[in-house]
């Protein structure tokens, strides 16, 4: 309050800053039309499963990147040409690579990333099961004559003191 008194002036400079932020963030939101909510629950979709290329893990739908941008048109423009999902994703991978899907196929080249999760954990699963079999017959073998004697000499000594 006492700064008010002093110097509206930064009251109104403060103000004009916060307005100017507000439009800026505004002016960084795209708005694209549909005459069909189908059309863009298919664009909202699209654009939520690529990745951007130049952002950290980040899709395409949320990324402020010039490239997500240039991205997000494209698949407008396809949409509004009359192309399926498979043939816009298909479009991207060419142009990016693979890194722009989320979910990579299952090729040839991506056989190892979506098998050696499976192969580690039945490896995993069969390690677990020996070792567990490993302590059962562990704990199940008779004492040799040799262990009895020291085991039954340990267990005297306690009983004489």
């Amino acid at each position: 309050m006492a700064l008010m008194r002093r110097d509206p002036l930064i009251l109104v400079a403060g103000l004009f800053l916060l307005l100017m932020a507000g439009l800026a963030q505004a002016a960084a939101i795209e708005v694209r039309e549909f005459d069909d909510p189908v059309l863009e629950k298919r664009y909202r979709d699209i654009t939520a499963s690529l990745r951007c290329p130049t952002c950290q893990n980040q899709a395409i739908n949320d990324s402020d990147a010039p490239v997500a941008g240039d991205m997000r048109d494209r698949v407008y423009q396809l949409l509004m040409d009359g192309r399926a999902d498979i043939e816009i994703r298909n479009h991207m991978v060419e142009r990016f690579g693979d890194y722009v899907l989320y979910n990579p196929r299952l090729e040839g080249r991506t056989f190892l990333l979506w098998g050696l999760p499976v192969v580690l954990g039945l490896l995993g699963l069969v390690l677990v099961g020996l070792l567990v079999r490993a302590r059962r017959n562990a704990s199940n073998r008779a004492l040799s004559a040799e262990e009895r004697a020291r085991l039954d000499a340990l267990t005297n000594r306690e009983r004489t003191e």
